[in-house]
């Protein structure tokens, strides 16, 4: 059973940080395409940063801010996320390709496998 499970949301101020966590069941191989993306009420899901096979990619919005990383050894995928503004709040979601070590960041249907989401609160 593939399983994706987030944590680590919750509300802060503009400015703060917070670090999500996506912890990813083993049958996912480590260089399948994972990322994170996220759904503001009202909008539609989109890329916020990705890791596979050619690096890590970003959102032009979160560039400087955020960052994406795979721990290995806790077959976890983190997002370290600064500087957070309110146009930040939304649900975030954890994703991962069966498959594909090379996906981009925009085409939601090259991902597999989601988590439920965790909530990030950004207030002004």
């Amino acid at each position: 059973q593939v399983q994706l499970v987030e944590s680590g949301g919750g509300s802060v101020q503009a400015g703060g940080s917070l670090r999500l966590s996506c912890a990813v069941s083993t049958y996912i191989k480590s260089r399948n395409c994972m990322g994170w993306f996220r759904q503001a009420p009202g909008k539609e899901r989109e890329g916020v940063a990705a890791i596979d096979s050619s690096g890590t990619k970003y959102a032009d919005s979160m560039k400087g801010r955020f960052t994406i990383a795979l721990d290995n050894a806790k077959n976890t995928l983190n997002l370290e996320m600064n500087g957070l503004k309110p146009e930040d709040t939304a649900m975030y979601y954890c994703a991962a390709s069966s498959w594909r070590t090379f996906c981009r960041l925009s085409a939601l249907n090259e991902y597999s496998y989601w988590g439920q989401g965790t909530q990030v609160t950004v207030s002004s």
